[in-house]
């Protein structure tokens, strides 16, 4: 029993004692036999009895020192340094905090031994003698090592002092501002007793619910210790009744595996295992069967600053749990199947136990809310994790729309700080506040997939996907989580955006459990969205509600549990928000680089090889025309193949990043109208479809002629013009006159021009007064009017620059003049009822508002209604 109280340290100092005697022994029997021999051996025999004690001594010497370092094993940093520097060393997750140390052991002529005395996850210490100061001496060095060696808050003390009323408790009263520290006073001990047998029961049917023999082998097995060290300080009282003793057997009985501990003076325990007996006198000790010279007594301050230290820690709220906790072994990632649904831990509840997030049938779809500042964007990079390193990319698939300001869902794609992103991730995108229009494209592109995935499972006679999983093995089917961040922007206003959005965000609500695509909307506030919460049948999809601290509506209406939710906590509710559905978890820290980063690279290098970076759409990002697919996809035509030429003029806001595309074939109205002051905006436009058009035709096989009225544009458009090369002419304000009347007269001639011609009219209504001049037989105005109306079907285009909508229709012939010529435009900073009904199908003009480097593209030709495109960028 003692070795095993006191650990190694007791078994180090026995076996030195031990053999200590023995050697003694054997040194008294060697000198009575050296006595008997005659005079002349003395000195040998004084030489060999010198050896004896130094071979001794020496051993002695080495067992103390073996037995000093297996006590600073067994009682590491603050369970046995000293109080000089002394500060606290937390154990580590799982790991036991060990004994801790009350004084020393001394032997002759050896190294002292720190004596140890276990009591967390140990047992209980009973002191008796008659000593006072010793008393206060071991008491607060017990207290101070046992808190010093547990995170802060993970021991909790309970006071009993009839007698000083506390004040031997006195340095630790900081701890009670934090609720570390509970005084129990005189009369109290029964309660005291009674709340600690309560305690024990609860855990051990809660907790350990027969899983684990002590919250030790449970801390020791998961890494995770549900519940905190509670101590209690009984010193001295009244004596006990029965009820009282037979508590306070009980504790000692069962409380230790329970973490629930006893140190006791005045009051007698009865003997048991786990109780370590501490016999004090002056400046000694004799625990057990050592005797144990007492360290002095912690310096006061350092208690209390201690204890300070504490309480602020646990004030400011729990710190979140690691992300690893999330993982499974490294063995066992992308081993789940998402065939039945997504399951996975996204924190650590009451009791230490994982809490599950599911999608799946039930619950389908989830609701994240909080203020700023709570977690949210945290929260969604844990269940990213959580839920990554369980299914393979074959299994599941992202995609993550974020309309807030930043770039915090940017790591998941390919970057050029790090090539690495997230093999399950299709779509990232961000900065997308000003572009409600990408989260209506995403939607709309879910609803295809939605709409395909359902043609399948009819074509196969089921309804589910994992019955359409289970009769097509060999189709792509994973299961789509898409997460839209800050959602209630795209839902916000009353345009055809917001009503096309909700209209879409209800259907695949409804109907997309069955096809395993989920949605998770995330917001910082849900109050005003009455887009969304004017749909009762779309809410009602959404029966995973998840509440952040503080957060307001997002549980149900009496459900307030989120309000007092400390930090780094979260109420996951999967019954729509009803109190009964709650359960509390403690959320990882997973938003930080550190903890994401070294998963994503593990997952990065078990991608397939097939596999893809995803899609990222930076709505602060221009996009350059030489990195767009469709651009790097043109080419000439083959010999005989004939070919309509594309203008591309700029990139969609959209899911696949494809180019806006004006196909000029030779039918009427094929020319481009670009519209609006902003001069870079308006010569990007003209650039694109120029260098577009010009990589589908060989040298000499096309002709660009180019005329720039506007100085500020010039710089672009001479570039433009070197860069054509022989296929490209200049005109100016002075030679444009001239170009209008060649190319108005050529459109008289038989026959189809060999070659296409490209007019780039960049500010076209700046030379309104030389057009308006006599050009032959029809003034220039009249020739750019002719242009436009019968040039397309002889392979001339117009691609031109106007700076007002007011402007172009003086251009074409007035105010009431047909605008069938210009078969396709590109608005920029003009207002969507500038442009009419002449230009846009419908009354009034379309729902457009301008924002910088962003236009309106309408093709007469194709479109219902508008698609709003991103300019490319200058080219150099």
């Amino acid at each position: 029993m003692l070795a095993d109280a006191l650990g190694a340290t007791r078994t180090r100092s026995t076996s030195a004692g031990a053999e200590l005697t023995a050697a003694r022994d054997r040194l008294a029997r060697v000198r009575r036999a050296a006595a008997a021999v005659p005079e002349r051996v003395g000195a040998q025999r004084d030489r060999r009895l010198a050896e004896i004690d130094t071979r001794h001594a020496a051993r002695l010497a080495d067992l103390a020192r073996r037995a000093a370092d297996a006590a600073r094993r067994e009682a590491p940093g603050a369970a046995s340094a000293g109080w000089d520097g002394w500060a606290p060393t937390p154990a580590g997750r799982g790991e036991t905090p060990g004994s801790v140390r009350v004084g020393t052991v001394h032997i002759d002529g050896a190294e002292p031994v720190p004596a140890l005395v276990p009591l967390l996850d140990a047992g209980h210490v009973h002191l008796a003698g008659g000593d006072p100061q010793g008393y206060a001496t071991v008491v607060p060095a017990l207290l101070l090592r046992s808190v010093g060696r547990a995170d802060p808050g993970a021991v909790r003390l309970f006071g009993y002092d009839p007698e000083h009323l506390g004040g031997g408790l006195a340095g630790f009263a900081p701890l009670g501002t934090a609720g570390l520290l509970t005084f129990v006073g005189p009369g109290g001990l029964g309660r005291l007793l009674d709340d600690l047998v309560e305690q024990v029961r609860r855990i051990n049917e809660t907790v350990l619910a027969g899983e684990y023999r002590t919250l030790r082998e449970l801390a020791a097995a998961t890494g995770r210790r549900p519940e905190p060290w509670r101590v209690a300080v009984l010193l001295g009282g009244d004596e006990l009744s029965r009820h009282e003793r037979g508590q306070l057997d009980r504790v000692v009985r069962t409380g230790a595996a329970c973490g629930v501990h006893l140190v006791v003076r005045g009051i007698e325990l009865p003997d048991d295992p786990t109780v370590t007996r501490v016999l004090v006198g002056p400046g000694q000790a004799r625990v057990g069967d050592l005797a144990v010279t007492l360290d002095d007594a912690p310096p006061a301050a350092l208690v209390t600053d201690t204890c300070r230290g504490i309480a602020s820690r646990v004030n400011a709220g729990p710190a979140p749990t690691p992300f690893a906790d999330l993982l499974p072994p490294a063995d066992r990632m992308w081993r789940e199947d998402s065939a039945g649904g997504l399951t996975a831990p996204i924190g650590e509840g009451p009791h230490g136990r994982p809490v599950l997030l599911t999608l799946g049938d039930y619950p389908p779809h989830a609701l994240i809310g909080g203020p700023s500042g709570t977690g949210k964007t945290n929260l969604i990079f844990a269940w990213i994790g959580a839920l990554a390193a369980r299914y393979s990319p074959a299994e599941l698939e992202f995609y993550l729309l974020d309309f807030k300001e930043g770039v915090s869902f940017a790591r998941f794609a390919q970057g050029r700080r790090d090539p690495s992103w997230l093999p399950h991730m299709r779509l990232v995108g961000i900065n997308v506040n000003t572009d409600r229009e990408f989260g209506l494209a995403l939607l709309r592109f879910l609803a295809e997939e939605l709409r395909r995935r359902a043609d399948a499972a009819k074509k196969h006679e089921v309804t589910k996907l994992a019955e359409l999983r289970a009769v097509d093995p060999t189709g792509h089917w994973p299961r789509i989580v898409a997460v839209v961040d800050e959602f209630q922007a795209l839902l916000a206003g009353r345009d055809v955006v917001a009503r096309e959005a909700a209209d879409l965000l209800e259907d695949l609500a409804r109907r997309g459990r069955s096809q395993g695509i989920h949605l998770v909307l995330a917001s910082q506030d849900v109050r005003g969205i009455e887009a969304l919460w004017g749909r009762p049948a779309l809410v009602a999809q959404f029966t995973l509600r998840i509440a952040l601290p503080k957060a307001l509506r997002i549980l149900a209406e009496r459900n307030d549990a989120a309000q007092s939710l400390p930090r780094h906590h979260a109420v996951i509710n999967a019954e729509s928000g009803l109190v009964e559905g709650n359960q509390v978890a403690r959320i990882p820290s997973a938003s930080d680089w550190e903890s994401w980063s070294d998963l994503q690279h593990r997952l990065w290098r078990m991608r397939p090889q097939d596999a893809a970076p995803a899609r990222l759409f930076d709505g602060d990002a221009v996009p350059r025309l030489a990195d767009a697919p469709d651009f790097r996809g043109l080419n000439p035509p083959e010999e005989g193949v004939p070919r309509s030429p594309v203008a591309l003029l700029g990139e969609i806001i959209d899911v696949q990043a494809r180019s806006a595309v004006l196909r000029l074939p030779r039918a009427p109205g094929r020319n481009l109208a670009v519209i609006g002051t902003r001069v870079d905006e308006a010569c990007a436009v003209l650039d694109a479809a120029a260098r577009s058009l010009a990589r589908q035709h060989r040298p000499g096989e096309a002709r660009f002629s180019i005329a720039c009225l506007d100085p500020d544009a010039d710089p672009a458009a001479r570039e433009l013009y070197a860069d054509l090369a022989d296929d490209a002419s200049w005109y100016d304000e002075e030679t444009l006159p001239e170009l209008m009347a060649e190319v108005g007269d050529s459109l008289g001639s038989p026959g189809v021009p060999s070659v296409p011609h490209y007019l780039l009219l960049y500010a076209v209504d700046a030379a309104a007064g030389q057009l308006a001049a006599r050009a032959g037989r029809r003034t220039g105005l009249e020739q750019l009017r002719r242009i436009l109306h019968d040039g397309p079907e002889r392979r001339t285009h117009v691609l031109g620059w106007w700076r007002g909508v007011a402007r172009m229709r003086v251009d074409l012939g007035g105010a009431g003049a047909r605008t069938d010529q210009i078969g396709a435009w590109v608005a920029l900073d003009v207002q969507g009822a500038e442009l009419g009904s002449s230009l846009y199908p419908g009354t009034g003009g379309p729902d457009w508002y301008p924002r910088p480097w962003r236009g309106l593209f309408f093709d007469r030709a194709v479109h219902r209604t508008g698609q709003v495109i991103i300019p490319y960028g200058p080219t150099r």
